[in-house]
């Protein structure tokens, strides 16, 4: 079993494909290995050691996944969301401590900028004839690196930073372990095979891309055509070009390529899809069913996290059954729910915790975080995921939504998610977000962000209506916004929290 990012990659045929890319010829498993060999080569002549920080910023595509894999071999990756501003930019490296950032040839954004002004070294990534070929290029000044270490399974990998939303972003190491072991479990779980293709269009700067797309396909050997970054109407024609056996996404990506799914009928019947995957928020029930009917597909709805490497739950491949609201059994770690506040496990409902070997070791230079995420029973280490859960009797995880978001009405608890399940329902709602709005009284308030769909309309008041004869008085929004596009973050996944102060309600 790897334990290395460098094992993902080792034992597959010199000419299988790997990583393949709008009109380019695909990558080879032997190119891709001997690739990892000249960014080994060439870190380490520009003063760059196992031990050393290299930032990636690139756009997502073939190199994107190239650079992520053969870096890790060499140094410790953190891939950064190129859309970044300077001021993101700056803090990030600084707070990561980069030695060096790899940037596309021609490249004078922003994060020029703020690595010239840390005194990094600046590497240049030039695309080759290949989907996911490069040679890197550095100034002439840098200086050879000492003897290097060769990284082991417990050595840190890949570092990416929390979200953030509403605190300092934490920084979560990831080891070549904790990566080789969620990739495994992923292609498990998915029945993965050389036979099979997916289409990425996840940004590759994030845990969901960089390990359910790329290292879980490579570890099974199969291939990853990566587009150049999600795009609705450009996606049935990536199809066609790819051939895919199936794709991996976040929920609002899902909802728009259904919104063009109807025109895209004869494309859907020439390319069937073994299953289409779903992760890193909440799939609305109604949202799994239409994909499942549209594409005569299962759908596989996962729950991750970047502590965990990505994936901790799953709904199963048929025979067994996926359930709509379900987020499946648990897919690798150990997964139970513990008490909110004591370091106890509880079989009632209850905050979910995970442990396995997919799980980091504890965010970096945080104590105070570690503290309150992690403790020990039943002679296991557990790391709390701050979402709300519980099992069904067949072990099938249903999450009732993140602690931080629970809404807090005068002393009544609402599940931002039952309410979103709810409102689904109304057949003008493509859209809907629950969330808390600050109440001088009641502490919170219940209010929803939504979007209709194309030609249909419905008032805040008829919306209203429908959720009261299906809710609890308490649950019912009270105020309901209707919205073009309700604001989303990098990886294109709804943002509950802060969601009030962005819509001036605060």
């Amino acid at each position: 079993m790897p334990r290395h990012i460098s094992e993902l990659i080792a034992a597959h045929p010199d000419d299988a494909p790997a990583l393949g890319a709008p009109d380019r010829p695909w990558l080879s498993y032997g190119g891709l290995r001997t690739l990892s060999r000249s960014v080994r080569e060439g870190l380490a002549a520009w003063g760059i050691s196992s031990d050393d920080r290299v930032a990636i910023v690139l756009p997502n595509g073939p190199e994107m996944a190239a650079a992520f894999i053969t870096v890790a071999q060499a140094a410790i990756t953190a891939p950064l969301n190129p859309g970044y501003r300077r001021e993101e930019f700056a803090f990030y490296l600084s707070d990561l401590g980069a030695k060096a950032v790899i940037v596309p040839e021609g490249y004078t954004g922003p994060a020029l900028e703020a690595g010239g002004e840390l005194g990094l070294s600046i590497i240049r990534l030039h695309p080759g004839e290949a989907a996911g070929a490069f040679h890197l290029s550095a100034p002439a000044s840098a200086r050879p690196a000492p003897v290097r270490r060769v990284h082991g399974a417990q050595d840190v990998g890949l570092i990416l930073h929390t979200s953030g939303t509403t605190s300092r972003p934490k920084i979560v190491p990831l080891t070549h372990a904790n990566i080789c072991a969620s990739a495994q479990n992923i292609m498990h779980t998915l029945a993965l095979s050389p036979k099979d293709r997916c289409l990425n269009i996840m940004p590759l700067f994030h845990i969901h891309g960089l390990v359910a797309a790329v290292a879980a396909s490579l570890a099974a050997g199969a291939s990853i055509w990566c587009s150049p970054g999600f795009d609705a109407l450009r996606f049935f024609g990536w199809m066609d070009a790819s051939r895919p056996t199936w794709y991996t996404a976040v929920p609002t990506m899902h909802q728009a390529i259904l919104a063009r799914a109807a025109r895209n009928t004869e494309t859907i019947g020439r390319t069937p899809l073994r299953f289409i995957r779903s992760s890193s928020a909440s799939l609305p029930p109604q949202v799994m069913i239409a994909l499942s009917e549209t594409f005569n597909s299962p759908v596989i709805e996962s729950y991750g996290m970047t502590e965990a490497a990505h994936q901790m739950t799953s709904n199963p491949l048929p025979p067994r059954p996926q359930k709509p609201g379900s987020v499946g059994l648990a897919a690798g770690p150990d997964v139970r729910v513990a008490h909110e506040a004591e370091n106890r496990l509880v079989t009632e409902p209850g905050e979910v915790v995970i442990s396995g070997p997919n799980v980091t070791p504890g965010y970096e230079n945080n104590s105070v975080a570690n503290e309150k995420s992690f403790f020990d029973a039943e002679g296991k280490r557990w790391f709390r995921t701050g979402d709300l859960g519980s099992f069904d009797a067949d072990g099938y995880l249903t999450l009732s939504g993140r602690l931080k978001e629970i809404i807090n009405r005068g002393g009544e608890k609402v599940s931002p998610l039952e309410v979103d399940a709810v409102l689904m329902d109304h057949p003008a709602v493509q859209q809907v977000v629950t969330f808390g709005i600050p109440h001088d009284k009641l502490g919170e308030e219940v209010g929803a962000a939504i979007v209709l769909r194309e030609g249909m309309s419905a008032s805040e008041t008829d919306i209203r209506s429908f959720a009261e004869s299906r809710l609890a008085t308490f649950k019912v929004p009270r105020r309901i916004l209707i919205l073009e596009e309700i604001p989303k973050g990098a990886t294109g996944k709804l943002q509950r929290i802060g969601l009030a102060q962005k819509l001036g309600l605060t």
